[in-house]
């Protein structure tokens, strides 16, 4: 079904007008459908993953092969959520250095195609079929003092869980 904004009660917090093929840091926090705690649990303030937990990991980690634009900062798998910085560089291209042409070369692409690898994972090897809730977080990051902040929270959000 075609998305109508008369019957569909969904709200883009994205920054209208904004290119989200530019060459920025993104803070991205991803949450499970109903929060469900999909991915290990927090143990004495620390992150214990569970094989879903190391597939969402490793998903991760594997962006910048199917994304070359694409480099992975600070990151934490959470039970319920992902929190992550991913920087967008320029296109690098057979040899030549251009401008993002391509929708697939988004912000958007990118946490769509995280998703789908994760999930994929989850309905082969669980019972699961309900893996994320549907959009994400995103906020662009300005300035060195704000990543540094956000990094610090990242590192810092399993010690709070119980906060």
């Amino acid at each position: 079904m075609k998305y109508n904004p008369a019957i569909h009660d969904r709200h883009s917090y994205r920054l209208r007008g904004f290119d989200n093929a530019s060459e920025r840091s993104y803070y991205l926090t991803l949450n499970t459908k109903y929060r469900q705690q999909l991915f290990g649990q927090i143990v004495n303030g620390k992150m214990i993953l569970n094989e879903a937990g190391k597939v969402a990991h490793q998903c991760w980690l594997d962006i910048p092969l199917h994304f070359p634009h694409a480099q992975i900062h600070a990151f934490v798998i959470m039970p319920d959520h992902i929190h992550g910085i991913i920087e967008l560089t320029k296109y690098k291209g057979n040899g030549r250095i251009g401008l993002f042409e391509s929708p697939e070369k988004t912000i958007g692409s990118i946490v769509r195609g995280y998703k789908i690898g994760v999930t994929k994972w989850m309905r082969n090897n669980t019972e699961i079929y309900e893996v994320w809730q549907s959009g994400y977080y995103d906020h662009i990051i300005r300035n060195f003092p704000a990543f540094c902040r956000i990094t610090d929270y990242i590192y810092a959000n399993p010690k709070k869980w119980n906060k």
